[in-house]
């Protein structure tokens, strides 16, 4: 059985290999929500292109300009709101039973160091 679960202030993230329907966890501050497989590896691939994203685009912007970012699949829509180096995430199911959750600005680079983490196993 190999269980992997990461969380912080406000957040917290999963996997679990055993799991029948469901392997992949998300959790907020006040919400938690069970993914697929599919589900999960879309939204662990789309916050790294988000984050990419956000890297590459604070050198076109200047220092006050906020920004959107959007990423989808099939299964999953993510949107990053805020600046460069600070922004909030959010994400919307897109099949099946649906729901959805965001973190802060203050929760996303630990819930990205996490992500990273987990997708190591």
């Amino acid at each position: 059985m190999a269980r992997h679960i990461k969380a912080g202030d406000g957040w917290r993230v999963g996997w679990d290999d055993d799991g029948n329907e469901f392997q992949g966890l998300l959790s907020g501050e006040q919400w938690a929500l069970e993914l697929t497989a599919t589900e999960f590896n879309d939204f662990c691939r789309l916050t790294q292109q988000i984050a990419d994203t956000m890297v590459a685009m604070g050198t076109e912007l200047m220092d006050a300009e906020r920004l959107t970012c959007e990423q989808a699949t099939e299964q999953i829509w993510l949107e990053a709101e805020g600046y460069p180096q600070a922004y909030s995430l959010r994400f919307i199911l897109l099949t099946g039973r649906r729901g959805e959750g965001a973190w802060p600005v203050a929760v996303v680079p630990e819930l990205l160091q996490a992500i990273a983490y987990l997708k190591v196993f």
